[in-house]
């Protein structure tokens, strides 16, 4: 008869440690580009102080900051969900679906790794 994993072993959290880590690394390069995109930064250049008629130049590069803004935000809110589930790694708690209790498929956790919710409790909701 089968037995039921109640979590993942070692070796499977390791692996998923690094594939975390990785895509916070490149989450904080991406969030580093955005911020850097609608922050004025270093620029003391006086384009902006010239008397020239350009509010629509102006109001698209409004949009486009408040854009970046908000891309901003969600990556900040992936990397902190990514840096939960290193904790859940630690914790050794990672992969348990919080509703049905059972572990998440090895293969979703891959793609969504920080994924707390297994496809039966998604579909639930």
């Amino acid at each position: 008869m089968a037995e039921l994993k109640t979590r993942y072993s070692d070796d499977d959290l390791q692996e998923f440690k690094e594939i975390i880590q990785k895509k916070i690394d490149r989450a904080n390069e991406d969030l580093a580009l955005l911020k850097s995109s609608y922050m004025n930064g270093s620029n003391n250049g006086t384009d902006d102080t010239s008397p020239q008629f350009k509010s629509f130049e102006e109001g698209s590069e409004t949009m486009s900051k408040e854009a970046n803004v908000q891309l901003a935000i969600r990556q900040e809110k992936f990397i902190r969900d990514l840096k939960n589930a290193l904790i859940r790694i630690e914790n050794k708690t990672y992969g348990i679906c919080r509703v049905t209790g059972k572990l998440i498929q090895k293969e979703r956790l891959k793609l969504v790794p920080h994924a707390t919710l297994s496809i039966e409790a998604k579909r639930r909701q």
